[in-house]
């Protein structure tokens, strides 16, 4: 079983190949709204080396958001396409979910207007609502926290997991489409705390 994973949501180009339980390649390459322009060489180039096609890919997992408004698109829309076409299996996953891992933590990704996604974790499952916060708002609560994604925008360091090891390891979350066509992004625009009066 060949299962190819792709997050394009934030400021990684991250690929996996997964064959049943081992990862036998990887992409993790910043490349901040150039994702559309690297996906398919990074893909042909991972492929290749394997020794595989396109048509040796079994299933697809992939981001949902939040996170660009472009960048989640990409991924999904490269995954439905060939889903569809292949009658084959797409998943997803929460973004900052697989940006978490295992680990107890909070992720915290720019959401730009001095705004973050975020949401705490403990042992890959959430332990509260994502959200859009202020980053002012925050600033009291991450102090003592793990914070993996945009740590600068909390005077920390700026840190990202290994993807490609988080898609397997959170294997039993990834959530089956049941119709292709009906996989939307989520970005948390609608949620009440995007809109606190400023």
């Amino acid at each position: 079983m060949i299962t190819l994973c792709m997050d394009t949501s934030h400021i990684y180009l991250s690929l996996a190949l997964i064959r049943d339980d081992e990862i036998v390649g990887e992409v993790q390459e910043e490349c901040w709204k150039h994702q559309s322009e690297e996906i398919f060489p990074k893909l042909e180039e991972m492929l290749s080396k394997l020794s595989l096609k396109s048509d040796d890919i079994d299933q697809i997992v992939i981001t949902k958001g939040p996170g660009s408004y472009t960048g989640v698109r990409i991924a999904m829309t490269i995954a439905k396409v060939f889903c569809s076409m292949t009658n084959k299996p797409l998943y997803t996953l929460p973004t900052m979910l697989l940006y978490a891992g295992m680990e107890d933590c909070r992720v915290v990704l720019d959401a730009r207007g001095k705004r973050i996604y975020t949401c705490a974790y403990k042992n890959g499952k959430a332990v509260e609502e994502e959200r859009v916060e202020y980053i002012a708002d925050l600033e009291n609560t991450v102090r003592d926290e793990k914070i993996i994604g945009d740590g600068q925008l909390f005077g920390k360091e700026t840190y990202y997991s290994n993807m490609a090891k988080n898609f397997l390891l959170l294997k039993n979350e990834w959530q089956k489409a049941e119709n292709v066509h009906l996989v939307v992004p989520e970005y948390l625009k609608s949620s009440d705390a995007y809109n606190i009066h400023r």
